[in-house]
C-alpha cells in the first residue's frame, strides 16, 4: 500500500537502496546527472526529489516506484552520527585541502581589518570566523578557500599551523599580538599593521567573509564556540582530529548556505 513518506524517509530509503546496490554517492549522482552534493542533501532528508529524479532512481537502482513508497520497504535502523557520516566520507572523500599560505594571510589580513575596533574579536572568535569562511565557502563551491586544515578541539574547530603563519606575520611586521583584559578574562587580540591584498581574493570569496563577518563577528567566545559545536562537521567529526570538508554536505539549517532545491542540474 502507497503512504505518504516524508522527505526524511525519501531520503533515508534511497541511501537504503544505494548502499544495498554497491553505488558511491559520486557514482549514484552521475547515473542521474546531479550534483553529488545533491545527492548527499537528497539522502539527509534536506532537500525534495521530483517526479523525474525518482524516475531515474528507480531505473539506475532497479526498484519500482509503487514499492519504494510502500509499506513494506525495509529501512536501515537508527544510527549515531559518527556511524551515519564518518564512514561516508571516509570512502567518498573528493578533495583533500592544501594549505595556501598566502591566501589564508590575506584572508586573516582581512578578518582582522573589518574587526579590528571590536573588542569581542580575541582568538577564539578569531578562530570560529577562519572556519566558517573555509567551510561556508566549500559547502556553496566545492573548492577551498584558503585549504587550512581544522581540528576538532573541545573549545570548537582550530586551524593547523596558525601558530606558525601568525609568529611569522609578527616578525614580517604584518600583525600585532596583543594582551588585553575583557570581562575580567586575560585576551589575546591580533592588530592588521597593513591592509590585506584584497587583489588575492576573487569577489566570491571576499563575498562569503563578508557574510561570515557580518553573522557572527558581534558573538562572544561563547556564543559562536557553542555555534560551531552545533555544526555537523565539527559535531560528526572525532575528538582531537581533523575535521572532513565534505561533511558540510550534510549540513542543515540554520548552517547549510546553499538552497540544493533551487538549483539547476547540468544535465
Amino acid at each position: 500500500m502507497e503512504i505518504h513518506l516524508s522527505q526524511k524517509q525519501i531520503g533515508q530509503r534511497v541511501a537504503d537502496l544505494r548502499k544495498k546496490r554497491g553505488f558511491s554517492q559520486e557514482d549514484l549522482a552521475k547515473n542521474i546527472k546531479i550534483s553529488r552534493s545533491s545527492l548527499a542533501q537528497i539522502e539527509l532528508g534536506n532537500r525534495s526529489v521530483d517526479i523525474l529524479e525518482l524516475q531515474k532512481l528507480s531505473q539506475v537502482l532497479g526498484f519500482s516506484i509503487d514499492y519504494f513508497m510502500s509499506n513494506d520497504f525495509l529501512q536501515g535502523e537508527d544510527s549515531t552520527v559518527e556511524e551515519i557520516y564518518l564512514p561516508l566520507v571516509e570512502m567518498e572523500r573528493i578533495s583533500v585541502p592544501t594549505l595556501q599560505v598566502n591566501k589564508f594571510k590575506n584572508v586573516l589580513l582581512y578578518i582582522l581589518e573589518r574587526c579590528a575596533g571590536k573588542p569581542n574579536v580575541g582568538e577564539t572568535v578569531l578562530y570560529k570566523l577562519l572556519y566558517f569562511c573555509d567551510f561556508n565557502h566549500y559547502e556553496l563551491y566545492e573548492e577551498h578557500l584558503t585549504g587550512a586544515k581544522y581540528r576538532k578541539l573541545p573549545y570548537g574547530p582550530v586551524p593547523q599551523k596558525l601558530d606558525s603563519i601568525i609568529n611569522q606575520m609578527i616578525d614580517d611586521g604584518q600583525l600585532q599580538r596583543v594582551k588585553t583584559d575583557y570581562h575580567n578574562y586575560l585576551q589575546t587580540r591580533y592588530l592588521p599593521l597593513e591592509k590585506a591584498n584584497l587583489t588575492a581574493l576573487k569577489a566570491s570569496e571576499k563575498e562569503i567573509i563578508d557574510r561570515v563577518i557580518e553573522q557572527m563577528s558581534d558573538w562572544s567566545a561563547t556564543a559562536i564556540s557553542n555555534y560551531s559545536h552545533k555544526d555537523l562537521p565539527w559535531l560528526a567529526s572525532k575528538e582531537g582530529e581533523e575535521i572532513n570538508y565534505e561533511l558540510v554536505f550534510y549540513r542543515e539549517v540554520p548552517f547549510s548556505v546553499r538552497n540544493y532545491n533551487d538549483e539547476i542540474e547540468q544535465q
